[in-house]
């Protein structure tokens, strides 16, 4: 497995590219299931999950054809195109390596009228049930059966119109039903939705495709099912968890980048939590800019659905106010298992005490390089901020992790001033 090894201590300072948004890529991917006419993507990252769907949507029978490479600040332009689905089932082997694969149920399910799908896989950050999947889709006539570790799913009469109260607010769920229901016979309501900027943008992907939606945006979406959606081209939203990696990568190191395509009205609630803590956010032509300016300051920070504070950046987070002067409290309250990063930052000096789903970061000066090993995607990279920042080397272990979310990560950040290269084995 392929390692990466930082010389910390340098602050960072130039530009960096912020690519489309993982997590907004991947569900509108699934998305071309719902067609027999073509679905354009432009700005696709290259990335280990990207590549993880596309084998999976191949065996639906899915096209997938790069009509251009990366150009310029751009990411790829792909075409999918599922005219003919050649198989419902969305096998163990594919969908265990990510758990965004289990985005193929609702689209199957109303297109074809039956689904066999995998229970997913993915980080080990907590058990993410697919329970609220399964549930609306039963609500909207669909039978569902677990059996052998799958999802069996059919609706020979297709899906019908209906009002789906989510209990507690989930990305995955509110996507999956939201495709089932464009082709759904009546009108259904997603009450308690996710407002995910990933969400709406496949809200707004689905509507140029024909769909029908009210309410884009708001935390309850109106659907009016269509016989069938058509073929429309989407250029994928900024990925906004990478934009927050690389301005704390900045913020962690004491230096200025430029974020290039970064939008910080996707980042609110980060954004306040930064300012207090002494980070200066500068609008450009391009972007905006973030530096440093007057010493690191603990604050506090608790993850929520959005607007609030994400969850994919908690790790990062943690990193940051390791070095920062005062002491800060971190709760996580989305998954009950992602402070796995935390013995691996306390190997580098880090001064932290987790307390059920809190942990008590008390900075410390500077850290130091060690060898220390990454356990999910966010993780492995707060280890890589710890290490841009520490003093020494710090050679992280198992970064395939890394590969599934960043793009040529090591490339951009050691472009801005960092030593840091990938060790091949």
């Amino acid at each position: 497995m392929d390692k990466i090894r930082i010389r910390g201590g340098r602050p960072l300072r130039g530009s960096i590219v912020i690519g489309g948004a993982k997590n907004a890529a991947l569900p509108l991917m699934t998305a071309s299931l719902l067609t027999d006419e073509t679905l354009t993507l432009t700005n696709l990252p290259d990335l280990a999950d990207i590549a993880t769907l596309t084998n999976l949507l191949v065996q639906h029978g899915v096209g997938f054809d790069v009509v251009a490479g990366a150009q310029g600040h751009g990411g790829r332009v792909v075409a999918l195109k599922a005219a003919d689905i050649v198989s419902t089932t969305a096998p163990y082997d594919l969908v265990r390596k990510m758990r965004a694969s289990v985005l193929v149920l609702g689209p199957l399910l109303a297109r074809c009228g039956v689904a066999k799908v995998s229970l997913p896989g993915g980080c080990a950050i907590g058990t993410r049930p697919v329970d609220l999947h399964i549930k609306g889709l039963t609500q909207m006539g669909a039978r569902i059966d677990l059996e052998g570790g799958y999802i069996l799913a059919s609706a020979p009469e297709g899906l019908r119109g209906a009002d789906i109260v989510f209990p507690t607010v989930s990305v995955g769920a509110t996507e999956n039903l939201l495709m089932a229901a464009t082709l759904a016979k009546g009108e259904t309501v997603l009450a308690n939705a996710a407002r995910e900027p990933e969400v709406t943008d496949l809200a707004r992907c689905l509507v140029a495709m024909g769909a029908e939606i009210e309410g884009i945006g708001t935390d309850t979406l109106r659907i009016r099912g269509k016989d069938r959606l058509h073929g429309a081209e989407h250029r994928i939203v900024s990925d906004r968890i990478e934009t927050g990696t690389y301005l704390m990568a900045a913020a962690i190191t004491g230096g200025e980048i430029e974020l290039v395509h970064g939008d910080l009205d996707h980042l609110q609630s980060v954004g306040r939590t930064l300012s207090a803590a002494g980070i200066e956010f500068t609008p450009t032509e391009r972007g905006f800019r973030a530096a440093r300016t007057n010493g690191l300051h603990g604050v506090d920070a608790m993850t929520e659905p959005y607007p609030g504070f994400p969850t994919d950046l908690q790790a990062q987070m943690m990193a940051l106010m390791s070095v920062a002067d005062g002491a800060s409290m971190i709760t996580e309250t989305i998954f009950e298992n992602r402070f796995m990063h935390v013995p691996e930052l306390m190997r580098m000096g880090a001064r932290v005490t987790v307390h059920g789903a809190s942990a008590l970061v008390r900075g410390v000066p500077r850290l130091t390089g060690a060898p220390v090993m990454a356990t999910d995607l966010r993780a492995s990279v707060s280890l890589v901020l710890a290490g841009l920042a520490a003093q020494g080397e710090t050679v992280v272990n198992r970064v395939y992790h890394l590969d599934r979310g960043y793009e040529r990560l090591e490339e951009k950040l050691a472009a801005c001033g960092a030593d840091i290269e990938r060790l091949k084995e």
